[in-house]
């Protein structure tokens, strides 16, 4: 067998072998024996490295016979094994094979490109796997070489139990993924101990969130949208098949249970936000947006007035612009540094620069501050809040991306009015949100019209009318969402049980994951595959409790080997294809995108009446950013599953101009 020339595939390559059409491609009648090399001493002194086994006897292997419905495969002792595997495919037959440079080979052999050699091989090739780990334990953190040890060569049958060779090559494939994944694990916890300490997050995920491993999805979309927990979909079912909830504005039996859980829900969000009930109230509406628009619109703009913002926000409060210029008041935006966010310093010289005059009687001013941006990843200093109140404004807190993963306390930092949406938090219920306010503060808004629900008695035909007693109730225009808010209340509860143990975790799998993204070469010229714009964590937290300098996303762009800029829709139809979620474009953030990919000066170039496309032509490219947000649940299988992607797809020349092309190809079909 060692007489074989040999071509080296990365495990991406193995791995193919699962799906049934590459299983298809091999022989029915080819053997699967196995040549176990492991170094002698190192937890495996009864491994004879030389002689030949069947695949049932070797120590990898048999980690794979067993059927589905006998013990799930557990992970072998850290000692048995060393840090990596690294994976070798040979062939008598190969077929027209591409030559690929980037891959190792044996003296004598010819590189292949990595999915198209096995899928090449002729029907009638013999076909044998053989396993050899390979001892770098002293490999740096985030740098573990992926791959796999397998492979390929004549022999004959040699089964046993009547297994077929591509159920049994189908195993040792997703034993060797699986073996490969638990090093990488092992030398991440090497360097950073301190994750041990959020396993309930762990446990939490195998509770609740069993459907990512059951569909074998990567879910990096948090900043979109959280994941909801089983058992809150459950309860929730089970609450509203077993009662009657009527509409809350009447008086029966069924609209009590409603108010009841109107109550409870609202009374459970300024508990959550420590927000003192004597000073605060809530005011659910449809989302962030829809409680950022109350205010806005509301609110007594005026000439002489201002409405101060930063320049890295999200449209939902660059949009109260148009409330303040129709009203006469003064715009003001804070600038953003080069990796998003604002200057502390910066930002108190622009609000004291439009601050009230005089400071208690002169036209109202508002300042926006956005908690965390969805894009930039920066923090802004909450601190600022209490210094634009001491100057005389209003303050306005949007805690969207802010409040899914970092503690707020609405009596350590009284901000006037603070938006969140529930489904950001915790995934369910979507279509619900709240304005946490001052009640000091809604007596201060002009709302613009009434509705049911916002008054108490209104005369008709005639123009008077009296607001509802209590101040929530002058804002929820209509009909709240009483069904969902039960879900709500159990949300809150779940999410107050683990949101210590998430500015930690999430802190260490970012730092990781950016770090690791920045490493990966182009397998053709060893230039950078990924440049990282947005901020990343630069303390190191050690302690659950803890509180991040950042968020937990990465936004950054892909490049090809020659330095452009790869199309971040073909990203994400490759990251889809492999089971990915992830999000591109601007995230409805243009100001913080625009910061970061250093395109500020063509956005002024901006005139009325522009598109998206006619701004896109101006910069030369397709507009736009890779997010990759990290949340609730995410783990380090989520970190890892991503790496490789981008290391065996979008690295690998030959793997990338292969997705391509079908890219292309959807897009002309599609129009």
């Amino acid at each position: 067998m060692a007489s074989n020339t040999g071509h080296v595939l990365d495990l991406a390559s193995i791995i193919a072998l699962a799906s049934p059409t590459s299983l298809g491609r091999i022989h029915s009648s080819s053997a699967l024996p196995v040549l176990v090399d492991m170094p002698q001493g190192r937890g495996n002194p009864e491994v004879d490295s030389s002689r030949e086994v069947t695949l049932h006897e070797a120590r990898v292997p048999t980690l794979l016979s067993k059927t589905r419905s006998q013990t799930p495969i557990r992970p072998p002792p850290s000692r048995c094994y060393p840090d990596t595997l690294t994976a070798v495919v040979r062939a008598k037959s190969y077929g027209d094979l591409k030559k690929h440079p980037g891959l190792n080979c044996q003296p004598g052999a010819k590189s292949i490109d990595s999915f198209s050699g096995l899928r090449s091989l002729q029907s009638s090739s013999n076909i044998t796997l053989s396993t050899r780990s390979t001892a770098l334990y002293q490999t740096a953190p985030g740098s573990i070489n992926s791959r796999a040890d397998l492979a390929i060569e004549g022999s004959k049958p040699q089964l046993r139990g009547g297994v077929s060779p591509s159920k049994q090559l189908l195993h040792l494939c997703r034993s060797l993924f699986h073996h490969e994944a638990h090093y990488a694990y092992l030398s991440f916890l090497r360097a950073y101990p301190e994750y041990k300490l959020t396993g309930p997050i762990d446990t939490l995920r195998k509770r609740e969130y069993k459907r990512l491993k059951q569909l074998d999805e990567v879910y990096v979309d948090y900043t979109g949208a959280s994941l909801y927990p089983e058992s809150l979909i459950r309860s929730n079912s089970t609450f509203l098949r077993r009662t009657i909830l009527g509409n809350t504005h009447s008086f029966s039996t069924s609209s009590h249970r409603s108010a009841m859980c109107t109550e409870e829900a609202r009374s459970s969000v300024l508990a959550f936000f420590d927000a003192p009930a004597t000073e605060y109230t809530v005011i659910f509406t449809s989302n962030a947006t829809g409680a950022m628009k109350l205010v806005g619109e509301a609110f007594p703009f005026a000439q002489g007035g201002s409405f101060v913002l930063g320049t890295d926000s999200h449209n939902s409060v660059n949009g109260i612009r148009q409330f303040a210029l129709t009203k006469g008041a003064r715009l003001a935006y804070i600038g953003s540094t080069i990796v998003g966010g604002m200057d502390e310093s910066e930002a108190k010289n622009v609000l004291l620069a439009h601050s009230p005059r005089p400071r208690l009687t002169g036209p109202r001013c508002l300042f926006a501050l956005t908690g965390l941006s969805n894009v930039t990843n920066s923090k802004n200093p909450l601190s600022l809040l209490t210094y634009a109140s001491n100057l005389g404004y209003y303050t306005l807190l949007d805690a969207a991306a802010l409040a899914p993963a970092s503690k707020i306390s609405l009596r350590t930092t009284p901000a006037d009015a603070m938006a969140i949406s529930f489904y950001k938090m915790f995934g369910f219920p979507t279509g619900v949100g709240c304005l946490v306010a001052k009640k000091s503060f809604l007596r201060q808004l002009e709302r613009p019209w009434f509705a049911g629900g916002t008054v108490d008695v209104v005369q008709v035909p005639g123009t008077g009318f009296t607001m509802a007693h209590e101040i929530h109730e002058q804002f929820e225009d209509g009909t709240v969402n009483f069904s969902s808010l039960a879900g709500v209340t159990r949300g809150l509860n779940i999410l107050s049980r683990y949101i210590a143990y998430l500015p930690l975790r999430l802190s260490i799998l970012t730092h990781y994951l950016a770090g690791s993204l920045a490493e990966i070469k182009h397998d053709v010229n060893c230039t950078p595959v990924a440049h990282i714009l947005s901020r990343i964590p630069k303390q190191r937290l050690t302690a659950v409790g803890e509180q991040s300098d950042t968020g937990s996303t990465v936004s950054l762009i892909f490049l090809e080997p020659t330095g452009e800029v790869m199309s971040s829709s073909f990203i994400e139809y490759a990251a889809t294809k492999h089971g990915i979620s992830l999000r591109t474009g601007c995230m409805c953030n243009p100001g913080g995108a625009a910061a970061i990919l250093g395109i500020e000066e063509e956005m002024e170039k901006f005139s009325p009446g522009f598109t998206y496309e006619d701004f896109e032509n101006i910069v030369g490219r397709e507009l736009g950013v890779i997010r990759l947000s990290l949340g609730l649940v995410s783990d380090f299988s989520d970190v890892h599953r991503v790496l490789r992607f981008v290391r065996e797809i979008i690295a690998c020349d030959g793997e990338r101009k292969k997705i391509w092309l079908e890219w292309k190809s959807c897009r002309q079909f599609h129009g």
